[in-house]
């Protein structure tokens, strides 16, 4: 095993860890699981800049000429989005569902690790180190975005679950001094009303429905996230249309990754221009997202890998 593919372990075996506290953290808001997972998410980004860095210095290949750097920045930089959106907004209760898929998609990178070859002719340009970045970046934005948006419509359904059973509590747990005895220290008041109550009487789900943020503020959070993800999808596809024409004589062919790119940039559009709909915003712009996210994993790895093309690994 070569020592960069040591480094991914140790990046891997830190989000396997920070997975578990973080995920901790969100069930229960233990601040001493919270001080472990951090620290480790941190650790593992960390360690993988460090092996791209490592991998280009060495041996004086750009890292990211295949499916193994790259899948190696995607985690990295996933990871390195959310810390800024974590520390900016508090929100460590994500970072289990994103720390869990950087240490699956850096496992995966791993089976695609062919050691050190120099890249094809047509990647041996000044491009792939600006559209590259800019595109890996712009999917990393994205499955935070996914992240909250699945966070979004889990707690959704639950308080909708929770108004179906709304019927069956007490009228006396909707008082004001028994929900204030009884609601835990970490619970976001305000939420709804059906929340409330059955947090007040002891439900299990709506005591840890409450402690996440409220649904508009979800939604928020996914806007911000997609907001940064999308023009860094549109430089992205701009560089790589000005590389193509330097590197096949034409800005845009309609080659199957160019054309799910496009696809998953219209998606992302919709959602932004809907997101200021009355009507669009909140449970429709999160299953927008969602499907988003599934459509940039098809352009990255189902065209890359499956269909062939300019931009296939497997050709």
């Amino acid at each position: 095993m070569s020592f960069d593919q040591e480094i991914i372990l140790v990046a891997i075996s830190a989000y396997i860890v920070g997975t578990l506290a973080l995920l901790n953290f969100l069930l229960t808001r233990s601040e001493i699981a919270k001080r472990i997972g951090v620290p480790l998410a941190v650790l593992g980004c960390a360690a993988q800049f460090y092996e791209l860095a490592y991998r280009g210095t060495t041996t004086h290949i750009w890292p990211l000429t295949n499916l193994y750097g790259s899948l190696t920045l995607f985690a990295a930089m996933s990871v390195l989005i959310f810390l800024g959106f974590a520390f900016r907004y508090q929100l460590w209760f994500m970072g289990g569902f994103v720390l869990g898929l950087a240490a699956c998609f850096s496992a995966y990178s791993l089976t695609w690790d062919v050691g050190y070859l120099p890249a094809v002719p047509a990647l041996q340009s000044y491009w792939i180190k600006i559209h590259v970045p800019l595109v890996i970046s712009a999917y990393a934005s994205f499955l935070v975005a996914f992240v909250s948006s699945l966070l979004y419509l889990i707690k959704f359904y639950g308080e909708r679950a929770l108004a179906a059973e709304s019927v069956s509590l007490q009228p006396a747990t909707a008082g004001g001094p028994a929900l204030g005895s009884a609601r835990p220290r970490a619970i976001i008041v305000g939420d709804a009303p059906n929340l409330e109550r059955a947090a007040a009487g002891g439900n299990t789900l709506a005591l840890w429905l409450a402690t996440l943020p409220t649904l508009p503020t979800l939604d928020i959070i996914t806007y911000r996230i997609v907001a940064l993800g999308l023009p860094l999808l549109s430089l992205g596809i701009i560089t790589g249309a000005w590389w193509a024409k330097e590197a096949w004589g034409a800005y845009w062919q309609w080659d199957p990754k160019e054309t799910a790119a496009l696809f998953s940039w219209v998606i992302y559009l919709l959602y932004l221009h809907l997101h200021t709909r009355n009507t669009w915003r909140g449970l429709n712009c999160a299953w927008l997202a969602a499907l988003g996210f599934i459509s940039i994993i098809f352009c990255y790895l189902g065209v890359n890998i499956w269909v062939s093309g300019l931009h296939s690994y497997k050709t």
